[in-house]
């Protein structure tokens, strides 16, 4: 059960990872990615990024039978950047996407149509159109969803495999913002929402060409086991729906993702392996080879191989703690900001070389740039004393921290760079410019609200 999860010890101590950060923080200031003129960037693992896509193809591969097709699609939406895509796509990934702006990205990246699955719960008729159009896999959230998809495979026949997303109502996780398998989650049909079932198993017994099931129960601070659960309830569903069509309609079980991401060390914690396990044992026949698999992990494959390396500007004290201010805030991390008990950073700290800082402990605070009180990475951390000229790296970051970029105090985003062995860079975003934060604000229309009819003639 889900205590075999807890228990096991983990397989990756992140020792590795460790190196390969601090190697790559002292090489950024070396080369001057990171200086006075650039006090803030990304860095993203590529080593460690290949090595998490191959743990997961091995964890399943390890429990499903010989011929199963599998197919993890990386959730875009956790770091929506196209080489980080390509790179995904080369280590044997495919996509899920939710936006017109998430298919973009995975086209531009390479990813083939049969390797992209559509997931959003408010997918406008283009959007439909479009990857009805392309041969992309889409699950409907909903039934004036599969309406609008009715329509459309009347007039324009397609080679999308399609199918309809589930809630399965099992219940919420310690953050509710991300629990969707909730009883009143906007996501899916609510399985146990009187008659919902039973209209679910009708709509696949009246449409021959709807052959998945799509649930995802949530995302991070939901147990494994509670994740287990969810994609049993969904096994049992397809079972049910394949029985009474007296055929095997029901061939793709979609079983999501939202795999936690120890955020409180550098060990990968709980493993896919343990997980791939722990599925294995509480829904056996999902890996017999009657049914083909769709996963869509995100913030698990890519969480541990970012981080967010920002330059210590000034440092002062404020009540007798020390204050470190920094360049790295709300901007790129907002979650942790408004929401620090849900989602706390590690803080490391580098001296003005770009080496680990050693010496004593000191109770601080690492602030970022933004002009309110709250804009804190950490409030209250136990670090070696951060100077004047000193580096804070916010780990764990490789996750939606490059995704969530916040325009407070129009900051710009920061380039994000991939690093490999001996210090070697590759850039995987540029970084924002203020003439581009000036175009994006309306600046070529400098004059819209004080021409007419809005101004004199």
């Amino acid at each position: 059960m889900g205590a075999h999860i807890e228990a096991e010890e983990a397989d990756d101590t992140g020792a590795g990872r460790t190196a390969r950060r601090d190697e790559a923080v002292r090489a950024a200031v070396e080369q001057g990615l990171l200086g006075p003129d650039s006090p803030i960037v990304g860095l993203l693992d590529v080593t460690g990024i290949r090595e998490s896509a191959a743990a997961l193809r091995a964890a399943f591969d390890a429990v499903a039978a010989p011929g199963t097709p599998v197919l993890h699609a990386f959730a875009v939406k956790a770091t929506p950047l196209v080489p980080v895509l390509r790179l995904l796509r080369e280590e044997g990934l495919g996509a899920e996407v939710a936006s017109p702006g998430e298919l973009a990205l995975a086209r531009a990246a390479g990813m083939p149509a049969e390797a992209t699955v559509l997931d959003s719960p408010a997918k406008t008729p283009a959007e439909l159109r479009e990857a009805l159009s392309l041969g992309i896999a889409v699950n409907a959230d909903n039934p004036q969803e599969l309406a609008r998809i009715d329509t459309l495979t009347q007039t324009a026949a397609s080679r999308s495999p399609l199918g309809i997303r589930v809630n399965p109502q099992v219940g919420g996780g310690s953050i509710e913002a991300l629990s969707t398998a909730t009883a009143t989650s906007k996501f899916g049909v609510a399985l146990r929402d009187e008659g919902a079932r039973e209209w679910v198993v009708q709509a696949f017994l009246d449409r021959p060409w709807l052959t998945r099931l799509h649930t995802h129960t949530g995302s991070q601070g939901i147990p494994p086991a509670l994740m287990a659960r969810g994609v049993a309830e969904t096994y049992a569903l397809a079972e049910e729906i394949n029985l009474r069509a007296g055929r095997h309609q029901v061939d793709t079980l979609d079983i999501g993702g939202g795999l936690p991401v120890n955020f409180a060390s550098d060990a990968t914690t709980p493993t896919y392996a343990q997980y791939a396990r722990l599925l294995a044992e509480e829904v056996p026949g999902l890996f017999d080879g009657r049914y083909g698999l769709v996963t869509e992990f995100g913030r698990s494959l890519l969480a541990k191989h970012g981080t967010v390396v920002a330059r210590v500007e000034y440092a002062k004290a404020s009540g007798g703690r020390a204050v470190a201010v920094t360049h790295a805030g709300v901007q790129v991390a907002a979650r942790t900001v408004y929401a620090p008990g849900s989602w706390p950073l590690r803080i490391s700290a580098y001296d003005a070389k770009g080496r680990p800082k050693d010496g004593p402990v000191v109770v601080q605070d690492v602030a970022g740039p933004a002009c309110f009180a709250g804009d804190l990475l950490a409030e209250g951390r136990s670090l070696p004393l951060l100077e004047q000229g000193d580096y804070a790296a916010a780990l764990d970051t490789g996750a939606y921290y490059f995704a969530h970029h916040y325009g407070y105090n129009s900051l710009v985003r920061p380039g994000v760079y991939g690093f490999g062995p001996q210090g070697s860079f590759a850039v995987v975003r540029r970084a924002q410019t203020v003439r581009e934060v000036v175009a994006e604000s309306g600046g070529a229309q400098v004059n819209a609200l004080t021409q007419p009819p809005f101004g004199p003639a």
